[in-house]
């Protein structure tokens, strides 16, 4: 049996469409549709902190030359409503440079130990190290640069009153900015949106991941992860999941950072995490496994099937072009595509003269999103896997 060329045509343009629907527009409401008819148990999130045998903390940071940002991260977490229970305050100097190292010895605290590491090695290393130092129940999981709620380290604490849970990330939230830019408006809109199918998947199976910025771990559920991970924060709590544990998403735990102003700052820190997505799946090819990995539709479905969405963006494109003599519907779904990527070279456009497109915002974060999935996916093919981490601007 022969196939004509239009009919394979149609084949690839339609089938590259439902793949896009699905990916942006199905999953989160397949997600929405699980979480909505799973009964789940009541929520903790606003009953105290049990009272008997409070859990004691040790908080791990790996940081590279951050001699203003590590004292006010230590402050911060030491005015926390839970700072009773933080019985260690471990800071691993990832290639320790003397002013850190002067920055940090002005804080006197029994609970702080900075464990200096000559050479860089990256955080993945520092990390395993300092799991191997720490003494509390619950590793607390944080970064140098963003910003605890008084009340977040004890949100966390609570979820763990469900002895299933063993990891509950926080959630980031984005400061307003008295000059916000179409990029940073776009990185807004997709936070929002990955927090919506965070939250669905939380309140269904568990989370694929975690917010690296902040997310809690039972110790006895740690495992060393390679040395050359890029992403820590979610080889650390899969690893977890695949032993048996949960992992949740508690929005109750807020994380305050500020949004990448350019799109360029945006895809630096992307590029970097698709990147480790393909990693993920050579260092640990069980992740992939439905049999081994308990939250395999999920890992699939969010993380995986969105490294194919650049090429399904490009095979609707070609097709659509080819079949637009068999049928006035091509020609308009043809306009359709073309308006939203006038959109995302319009908020482009405006971005690189200062202004601000606000309904350009999710047409130039989507683009900006698929063009970094490309230059990731071609560090992958090349191995270009950096572990230690290089601020963008």
């Amino acid at each position: 049996m022969t196939i004509s060329l239009p009919l394979l045509l149609m084949a690839l343009f339609w089938l590259s469409m439902l793949l896009l629907g699905y990916i942006y527009v199905g999953y989160p409401l397949v997600m929405a549709f699980f979480a909505r008819i799973t009964r789940q148990p009541p929520a903790l999130q606003d009953q105290p902190a049990s009272p008997v045998n409070p859990r004691t903390i040790s908080v791990l940071l790996s940081a590279h030359h951050e001699p203003l940002t590590l004292p006010r991260k230590i402050e911060n977490l030491l005015a926390s409503s839970a700072a009773h229970q933080i019985q260690q305050i471990l800071v691993g100097l990832d290639g320790a440079d003397e002013e850190t190292l002067a920055a940090l010895r002005q804080i006197e605290n029994p609970v702080l130990k900075v464990v200096p590491f000559a050479a860089r090695r990256g955080k993945p290393s520092v990390l395993n190290d300092l799991a191997a130092l720490a003494t509390g129940e619950i590793l607390l999981f944080v970064d140098a640069r963003q910003t605890f709620e008084l009340d977040t380290i004890e949100k966390l604490l609570q979820r763990f009153d469900d002895p299933h849970i063993t990891v509950v990330s926080g959630e980031l939230k984005f400061l307003a900015s008295t000059h916000e830019t179409t990029a940073s408006e776009g990185v807004g809109f997709y936070w929002k949106y990955e927090k919506f199918i965070r939250k669905q998947e939380s309140r269904f199976r568990g989370v694929p991941g975690a917010t690296g910025a902040c997310y809690a771990l039972r110790k006895s559920a740690f495992q060393p992860i390679p040395a050359q991970t890029i992403l820590d924060d979610v080889l650390i709590p899969m690893q977890a999941v695949m032993q048996g544990g949960k992992c949740v998403f508690e929005a109750h735990a807020t994380i305050w950072d500020t949004p990448a102003k350019t799109t360029q700052h945006e895809s630096t820190r992307k590029r970097r995490t698709i990147a480790g997505v393909v990693q993920l799946v050579l260092l640990k090819p069980a992740l992939i496994l439905p049999w081994k990995n308990p939250l395999w539709f999920e890992f699939v479905s969010h993380k995986l099937l969105r490294l194919a969405s650049p090429w399904l963006l490009l095979t609707a494109l070609v097709t659509n072009l080819l079949l637009l003599p068999t049928s006035p519907v091509y020609a308009w779904l043809l306009g359709a595509q073309a308006f939203a990527w006038t959109l995302a070279i319009a908020g482009a456009i405006v971005q690189s003269t200062g202004g601000q497109l606000r309904y350009c915002a999710p047409f130039l974060m989507f683009a900006t999103l698929n063009w970094t999935t490309l230059l990731a996916e071609w560090d992958a093919l090349w191995n270009r896997y950096q572990v230690t981490w290089k601020r963008a601007g």
